[in-house]
């Protein structure tokens, strides 16, 4: 994800100032699979409050004019423990450390999936498509809790 600014150098900071603290991200890299590919969108809230489980939208604490998408995991002396969905890709905390609250942009709502590419657009791939083109956002740490417990019980 990178972050697409004005000439000025501003239109991230417009945006996070404005009456619609709304907008939309997209993926670009493989960070987040399989909770997100490259080429989804993300339906995003700028200034919206972090909690563990959600996926975020911050600035790379080495590079701040990149922007990344990594799950918000804890909080942390320093920041938010950030990682990737996606064992394999290390461009996380497990690199940079904790991310400081200020290089938190926004929150992710709502992953849109592109349409199938135009020579793939058969009534299967179509209705596909459909059944999973707009999904929330979930963290996964909503049923973690339960799912364990009742796995410790047994």
């Amino acid at each position: 994800m990178q972050d697409r600014l004005d000439e000025r150098g501003t239109g991230l900071d417009r945006e996070r100032r404005g009456l619609l603290r709304i907008g939309l991200a997209e993926v670009y890299n493989p960070s987040m699979v399989p909770t997100l590919n490259p080429g989804d969108q993300l339906v995003v809230q700028y200034g919206a409050g972090v909690r563990p489980g959600d996926v975020v939208v911050l600035r790379h604490p080495f590079r701040q004019d990149l922007l990344i998408v990594k799950r918000a995991v804890e909080r942390r002396d320093g920041g938010w423990w950030v990682t990737g969905d996606n064992p394999l890709v290390e461009n996380d905390s497990r690199e940079f450390g904790a991310v400081p609250d200020e290089l938190v942009v926004a929150r992710a709502w709502v992953r849109l999936r592109p349409p199938p590419q135009a020579g793939q657009r058969s009534a299967g791939s179509v209705l596909s498509w459909l059944a999973s083109a707009v999904r929330p956002v979930r963290s996964p740490g909503l049923l973690g809790p339960v799912l364990s417990r009742r796995l410790r019980a047994r």
